[in-house]
């Protein structure tokens, strides 16, 4: 089972990354209209949001491995 934590984190990747991707795509990329203020605080809090979905995977994975290590550690669990 995926924690919501994991689910989270993997959501707010995606999403952010699709924004990236489009934003490098129809706005840097092609001619139009100068890019605004507001799109680059835009594009600032999404590089941010990828980071802290990011941050959200990998300290959920980081959890579930000393998670395991810990159960294996304990004494009751070994007969």
């Amino acid at each position: 089972m995926i924690s919501r934590q994991k689910l989270v984190g993997w959501i707010l990747v995606i999403v952010s990354a699709f924004y990236l991707a489009w934003f490098v795509k129809e706005r840097v990329f092609t001619a139009g209209p100068p890019i605004s203020h507001k799109e680059w605080v835009q594009v600032v809090g999404s590089i941010v949001i990828f980071m802290l979905g990011t941050a959200n995977v990998r300290l959920t994975a980081m959890r579930a491995r000393s998670h395991t290590s810990i159960s294996d550690d304990n004494p009751k669990n070994r007969a």
